[in-house]
């Protein structure tokens, strides 16, 4: 029998403490509010221990190794093969060793309350945890007099293919957790997870082989996927493009046998399904204020949890930030929801008046045009904004400027035979940037100003005036400039 054996009152209560609940929770305190947050996993959240920075640990090695293989000089003092149990230790330091005992820390420095367990909402500002004191069988009733944040991200999505739970393959978790490297690895998938674990894997010395059904990287520009897939390739990567598993089999011996439309078998002693996510909504309790469980959520332009009508849940209790809102699945982007939400609870609870887009910065916009990734990849992919395809059938009349990065004077000294690609989308009608793609080895650095030029939306013709140093890669926005001035 469950019995209430306490009850908690706080302004703010937030589902979640990956980075996005923690932003939240860290903007509320700083705005003299009281919130509690509560965790069924770790604190720091799925970015902490199991992606982002697991995964980039995973391939920062190999990176670095062919960089140096890249210059002469450099090339001759890399001598040995890579050291994989170093790789491995390396991530799991930045992991954590997955223990949380560094983010409890900061949410007691920062006087954030932390209850761990699966929190349920029981009604309007009402959310159950199971209580960890006493015979365990209680509850902790917690209530909110301002708002409740949902902030449980997502979980791997696991297609329901004949024999494939049977087969217990990896999701991203465990190819970020792994301690030992699969000899041969079969990755099903062509997205961002599927294709930067190729890579590290590969790195690492399995033999890889990728069954992408819809192709490589299928939102970003086209050369973005052909300039990948033909460098893994040469690594030894296979990729089968419009490949799809109808059946899978784990054999006696652990070896996976997956079988595909056409017949073929692919064998590999693990298998790596990376096909999308799913949002954690399941276990929430949603029923409880007219919402579907295992749902995304949808939510207005302040982040309020909007109902089948259309409207805010109650009288606009209720918040859901980053992934489980399904507006952008990136750690950074659900971090710049966090703080928006965090702040505009204070002023909710301050009293002022705040509609959709209407209070400055404060309204969610920048992930609608202006969202920056990287695929850290082999070349390394990094995007903001629209690609051409996206502007174009928004409706925007565009010119497409494309130029050979390897041709700019800071990548020949960056690494010999440099190979990578620039484009840029404008607005014709606006003169402004909507879309930038780079394509190349250690193009990530580069991202953040063409972030900048589309957020603020800075006319070409005032970009002439910020001035690229010599000779650095940066200089490539001079050579798009200079391209687009030529007759197109």
């Amino acid at each position: 029998m469950t019995t209430t054996s306490d009850v908690a009152a706080f302004d703010v209560i937030v589902i979640g403490a990956g980075p996005v609940g923690e932003n939240v929770a860290d903007r509320a305190v700083q705005g003299g509010l009281s919130v509690a947050i509560v965790e069924r996993e770790l604190v720091g959240g799925e970015c902490s221990y199991w992606a982002c920075m697991p995964t980039k640990a995973l391939l920062r090695s190999t990176a670095a190794v062919r960089a140096a293989q890249r210059l002469p000089g450099a090339r001759e003092a890399v001598t040995g093969g890579l050291d994989t149990a170093a790789v491995l230790h390396r991530r799991d330091n930045f992991a954590s060793h997955w223990k949380d005992d560094g983010q409890v820390s900061w949410l007691q420095q920062a006087g954030i309350t932390l209850y761990r367990g699966q929190g349920r909402i029981s009604g309007p500002r009402t959310v159950d945890v199971p209580d960890s004191t006493g015979d365990g069988n209680g509850t902790v009733t917690l209530t909110a007099r301002h708002a409740v944040v949902v902030a449980t991200g997502t979980s791997a999505l696991v297609p329901d293919v004949p024999g494939m739970a049977a087969a217990a393959p990896w999701t991203s978790r465990e190819a970020a957790t792994a301690h030992t490297v699969p000899a041969r690895l079969a990755v099903i998938g062509g997205g961002v997870v599927a294709m930067e674990m190729a890579t590290a894997y590969a790195g690492l010395g399995s033999v890889v082989t990728v069954l992408a059904r819809d192709g490589v990287l299928p939102t970003a520009e086209p050369f973005a996927g052909e300039r990948v897939t033909e460098t893994l390739e040469k690594t030894g990567v296979s990729i089968r493009v419009g490949a799809e598993a109808h059946a899978v089999r784990r054999d006696d011996t652990g070896t996976v046998h997956i079988t595909l439309a056409d017949g073929e078998q692919v064998e590999a002693d693990e298998l790596l399904v990376a096909i999308g996510r799913r949002p954690n909504t399941t276990d929430l309790g949603l029923e409880a204020v007219g919402l579907t469980p295992g749902a995304w959520l949808t939510v207005d332009d302040t982040l309020r949890v909007l109902d089948a009508h259309g409207g805010p849940v109650g009288d606009g209790w209720l918040y859901a930030a980053g992934d489980v809102n399904r507006r952008v699945l990136l750690t950074h982007q659900g971090k710049y929801q966090a703080r928006a939400v965090g702040d505009l609870i204070v002023a909710r609870a301050r009293g002022a008046h705040v509609d959709d887009r209407a209070w400055g910065r404060h309204a969610v916009t920048a992930d609608e045009r202006a969202v920056p990734q990287v695929v850290f990849t082999e070349p390394e992919v990094a995007s903001v904004g629209l690609t051409a395809a996206a502007a174009t059938e928004a409706g925007l009349r565009v010119r497409i400027v494309d130029h050979d990065l390897g041709a700019v004077a800071g990548a020949a000294l960056h690494a010999d035979g440099y190979d990578g690609h620039a484009r840029m989308v404008v607005d014709e009608d606006r003169k402004v940037i909507v879309g930038f793609t780079l394509v190349g080895p250690d193009v990530a650095e580069l991202l953040h100003a063409a972030t900048i030029a589309i957020t603020a939306e800075v006319p070409l013709d005032r970009l002439w005036h910020a001035v690229p140093a010599f000779p650095t890669l940066s200089e490539v926005w001079l050579r798009l400039l200079e391209t687009y001035e030529r007759p197109a």
